[in-house]
């Protein structure tokens, strides 16, 4: 399953944040601008500072209490931390929702393309397939990578030490 995008880059290198949350929301129709976006959530030269900055702005935009954060600790990216993040993915994609998640480090896709954002980035998670096993990518950091898919595992390692939003 796969929501529609109407995907946007992100405009300069530090609007991840508000470029992941403008991407997610847009599956359902809105329409936010990227720099009000990014005042709402404190946005800076160093970025956004954590996922807990991005779900409130989430639950406003949509109008309901949808989201809530979940933070994955650098060292327990276990068995049922992946499961719960597999859950949250399809129970908010079949809700009609994207994820965004903040992640750090470099991840491998399903096609083999190494992903490196080792100061941290924000993406939106927007489809699942296999029950969850594969995940869909909207990433604001390049147009010309812009979706990609990756295992669930792998974005759970990718997470590690941040959070998401579902």
């Amino acid at each position: 399953r796969e929501l529609n995008v109407r995907y946007e880059a992100q405009p300069n290198f530090y609007y991840c944040g508000p470029a992941a949350t403008r991407n997610a929301l847009s599956v359902q129709g809105k329409a936010i601008d990227v720099d009000a976006m990014a005042k709402k959530m404190g946005t800076t030269e160093d970025g956004t500072n954590s996922i807990n900055d991005i779900t409130p702005v989430l639950n406003k935009e949509t109008g309901r209490d949808a989201y809530r954060s979940t933070e994955i600790p650098a060292d327990k990216v276990d068995g049922k931390r992946v499961e719960q993040l597999r859950t949250d993915i399809v129970r908010a994609v079949d809700d009609g929702r994207a994820v965004v998640a903040n992640i750090a480090g470099t991840a491998t896709d399903t096609d083999g393309v190494t992903h490196s954002f080792e100061g941290g980035h924000y993406i939106s998670v927007v489809g699942y397939h296999d029950g969850g096993k594969i995940v869909t990518i909207a990433d604001s950091a390049n147009p010309d990578q812009a979706s990609y898919r990756i295992d669930v595992d792998e974005l759970a390692h990718w997470i590690a030490s941040r959070g998401y939003s579902s």
